[in-house]
């Protein structure tokens, strides 16, 4: 992979990629693997990218298909919880401690749900419309809005 194909096309979305492997890495390792992998696999089926949808919306379903085969080959590994220390930063303006110490408890309930639904509350979080969590996870549209209510309902219950 050149490093002018990182620069370009990587790199400007090193935080969707970041956040997805974060919540699905239990360790440091894990997370740098994960991470790598994305970006290999981005670099590999680039040229499949036919520009029918956004290139983050390529970016986040390369992210959630690495993380998910990974995770499904290591179903039986012991995992240890990433610590927010070990996280490579990504422009951040505030690093209050009350702000570590609470996305650090929310990313702990995230992986607690099933695949699907960390998948559906991090593109949640990061502002997509129902229409393109439904494009990106591959489901259909109408359902989106209930499950992500649900969601919500279960962290809530996890982070009490």
């Amino acid at each position: 992979m050149s490093s002018d194909f990182y620069i370009a096309f990587i790199q400007p979305y090193a935080g969707i990629i970041i956040k997805i492997c974060r919540a699905y890495g239990y360790s440091q390792e894990d997370f740098e693997d994960l991470y790598q992998e994305v970006c290999l696999q981005v670099w590999r089926t680039k040229d499949n990218f036919r520009g029918n949808s956004e290139w983050s919306t390529w970016i986040y379903r390369i992210s959630l298909n690495v993380c998910l085969t990974i995770q499904k080959k290591e179903t039986n590994k012991t995992h240890q919880i990433l610590s927010l220390d070990s996280i490579p930063e990504v422009q951040s303006n505030d690093s209050s401690f009350d702000q570590e110490d609470s996305l650090s408890e929310l990313y702990k309930a995230i992986k607690q749900l099933s695949d699907i639904d960390k998948a559906i509350i991090l593109l949640y979080l990061e502002e997509k419309s129902y229409k393109e969590i439904a494009e990106i996870i591959g489901t259909n549209f109408s359902n989106i809005g209930v499950k992500i209510q649900r969601i919500k309902n279960k962290l809530k219950k996890l982070l009490k």
